[in-house]
């Protein structure tokens, strides 16, 4: 990790957000978007569809899915530094340049790069994880921090 981000973190009284935590916090906020993608699209079923034919049906609707990730990523970043995982395991996104919330530009960028790497294969992710200050892709890009709220 940079020694600069390292000592600014330590003034601070921050740490970073453990690989554990953001990962209980990504399944959370997936089983809610999943859930409200269910809830969408609840009176498209039929209670005699095939798998094969739910699957095509929810696939259809893969780029309302995205851009609802995008938007939804963005929007609780921007305006709690957090999603609703996030909140829920008592982590937050922060600037680096500021320690506060990610403004709007910084907010988009983050959520676009983290659909871009959920994409390829979620290799955006694992690179967070091997990354000493545990920055994936999409805090790369908006230069972001996860800490401990």
């Amino acid at each position: 990790m940079n020694d600069e981000i390292q000592n600014t973190l330590h003034r601070e009284g921050m740490q970073l957000a453990s690989i554990k935590k953001r990962s209980f916090a990504f399944f959370i906020d997936e089983m809610l978007l999943s859930l409200i993608l269910l809830i969408a699209l609840w009176d498209k079923f039929t209670p005699n569809m095939s798998l094969e034919e739910t699957i095509l049906l929810t696939n259809t609707f893969v780029l309302e899915y995205m851009m609802m990730k995008i938007i939804y990523q963005a929007f609780f970043v921007m305006h709690y530094g957090a999603t609703i995982g996030k909140l829920a395991v008592k982590i937050k996104v922060i600037e680096i340049s500021t320690l506060g919330n990610p403004n709007v530009l910084s907010a988009l960028n983050r959520a676009i790069f983290r659909v871009v790497s959920e994409l390829v294969f979620y290799l955006g992710f694992l690179w967070g994880m091997l990354n000493p200050s545990r920055q994936a892709w999409h805090d790369k890009t908006a230069k972001t921090l996860v800490v401990d709220a």
